[in-house]
């Protein structure tokens, strides 16, 4: 196989699957590692993929920002397979503040068969779609930022800083071990800050795709968190890594 038709197909993979291993490829290709390590050099300095621990990733903008019905519809098992498992850590009576991220929504939407159950929320979708539910909801008001449904701004930061709640229930656009829990624009990162900071637990969810995806703002430190679900086993990396931090990492 020629060079150019082994990074094509290097590409194709990372298409299907967000992440490539040197240790894979190499075997896959009958290559060795530093020959696949040199394909995914060449390919980073076209812009194409970004190199991670062991491997590579699809490069993205760092500033996308894509609409909440786009991403609605992109992994919806994954993030039905995460809500499940975070069920477990909301009980009757419980309080939590919820983002407007579509990973949280999935996890509203199993909640409704539960007890006294009070949200607090910034995301107009949580506020409509379960205005019939039996949930406690509470708008924080704030300026309407249309791509993602969310209300931003001083209202709605005013809200959340007077509330203290349960537990703080946030999703992400990309986690990186070295730049830390990131957002694609800067209102609901700084939304994302308040709510970690008022709550006694802090549980974020992040399908695999967000794993070792480096985009515009940084919203959280991980130290700011601790729990992390998600729909598949990470990197050994990413699991030493929660371990050393106290992050239980569940998936």
């Amino acid at each position: 196989m020629l060079g150019i038709e082994r990074r094509q197909a290097i590409l194709n993979r990372l298409l299907e699957k967000r992440k490539v291993h040197v240790a894979e490829l190499s075997e896959e290709f009958g290559v060795t590692a530093e020959t696949v390590r040199r394909d995914l050099e060449r390919l980073e300095k076209e812009g194409r993929v970004r190199r991670s621990y062991g491997g590579a990733v699809l490069a993205r903008p760092s500033n996308e920002d894509l609409p909440f019905n786009s991403r609605r519809t992109v992994n919806t098992a994954e993030k039905e397979t995460i809500a499940v498992k975070a069920l477990g850590f909301v009980n009757s009576g419980a309080t939590l503040m919820v983002d407007a991220s579509t990973t949280s929504l999935a996890l509203v939407e199993l909640l409704t068969g539960k007890n006294d159950i009070t949200i607090i929320t910034n995301s107009v979708k949580v506020l409509h779609d379960f205005s019939s539910s039996r949930l406690s909801l509470v708008g924080t008001g704030g300026v309407l930022r249309g791509r993602s449904y969310s209300l931003i701004g001083e209202g709605a930061r005013a809200t959340l800083e007077s509330h203290n709640v349960d537990l703080a229930v946030m999703g992400c656009k990309g986690l990186d071990i070295g730049k830390g829990i990131m957002e694609s624009n800067e209102p609901e990162a700084v939304l994302k800050k308040i709510m970690a900071g008022q709550a006694k637990t802090r549980i974020l969810l992040a399908d695999h795709s967000k794993f070792d995806q480096v985009v515009y703002r940084k919203a959280l430190e991980f130290s700011d968190i601790d729990c992390l679900v998600t729909d598949r086993e990470p990197d050994r990396s990413w699991s030493d890594f929660c371990r050393a931090r106290g992050i239980q990492l569940i998936y």
